[in-house]
């Protein structure tokens, strides 16, 4: 981000109909850069939708993917990532549900940009996590 850039908050980040705007993009992806493999790690075993988050980070990650999809993909794996959410995840039990929710409604919007050699790379990442 440059030096005169108005700083984004979370709420601008998330926000779906800023998701494509470039510097918020840039936000949710230095973020989700930073905090998606430690979540993940921490997480793994917990969530029944780790593996869907998987392939959305792979899928993101893709160069062949069109921009606005990595946008929005970026905005949700944001979400997962970020502490200020709906519902805080130190609640156990139902402290995912929203996280769930937003990745699950991506793939019902996104599904078709992520592509069978995503969900190879996520099974395999998730296979490697759970050994750890």
């Amino acid at each position: 981000m440059s030096a005169k850039a108005k700083p984004v908050t979370p709420e601008e980040a998330l926000d779906p109909s800023r998701a494509l705007v470039p510097s918020v993009q840039r936000v949710n992806e230095m973020r989700v850069s930073k905090g998606f493999w430690p979540k993940i790690r921490r997480t793994a075993s917990r969530i029944p939708f780790a593996g869907q988050a998987l392939s959305v980070w792979f899928a993101a990650r893709d160069p062949e993917t069109p921009a606005a999809a990595k946008g929005l993909m970026l905005g949700a794996l944001a979400y997962f990532v970020l502490p200020v959410d709906a519902i805080p995840d130190i609640f156990a039990g139902i402290g995912f549900t929203d996280d769930a929710v937003v990745i699950t409604a991506l793939i019902a919007t996104l599904g078709t940009h992520i592509k069978r050699r995503h969900r190879d790379q996520a099974d395999a990442a998730l296979e490697r996590l759970r050994q750890d």
